[in-house]
């Protein structure tokens, strides 16, 4: 895919993500929370170009620390998650403004890596940002599971 297909599916997957997770939603303890993280995964390494070859250990560093921001920021994202149980024993979540504030926040860091990529004169495929936003939902899905899972209790609801 090129790189233009693929910075569309990561602002589409980026503006529905945020849309969705700023009104109330059900969470589900099932369900396929980790399809899309793996869809995005696939996407980036099937296209290649996640390291630089002509500057293969910075590359490297600035993939890991790109890494490393996506899961911080999905922890961060799950913490700023408001999480409540309804009257019927379902589980519910929904972002604050903390959340848009992680999410700016993670933005500007991964913004200022592809500027110190730049100046260094890394090459940086979309594929580390695809990678980096996989890792990101599925940080921020697996610590919103393991709360909403926390948050049930062991035994039914009655009706």
């Amino acid at each position: 895919m090129s790189g233009l297909v693929n910075t569309l599916v990561i602002v589409a997957v980026i503006g529905v993500v945020i849309a969705r997770q700023l009104r109330p939603r059900q969470v589900s303890a099932g369900g396929r929370w980790w399809l899309v993280p793996v869809v995005l995964v696939v996407l980036a390494v099937r296209d290649g170009g996640l390291v630089d070859g002509a500057h293969r250990d910075t590359s490297i560093a600035l993939l890991g620390a790109e890494l490393v921001v996506g899961a911080v920021m999905g922890m961060a994202w799950a913490g700023t998650t408001r999480m409540w149980t309804g009257e019927d024993g379902r589980v519910w979540a929904q972002g604050t403004r903390l959340t848009i504030l992680v999410w700016v926040l993670g933005i500007a860091i991964r913004v200022g890596l592809y500027a110190a990529a730049a100046a260094m004169g890394v090459h940086q495929h979309t594929g580390s940002l695809l990678l980096a936003v996989a890792g990101t939902l599925l940080v921020r899905s697996g610590v919103l599971m393991l709360r909403a899972h926390q948050r049930q209790p062991s035994y039914p609801a009655v009706s």
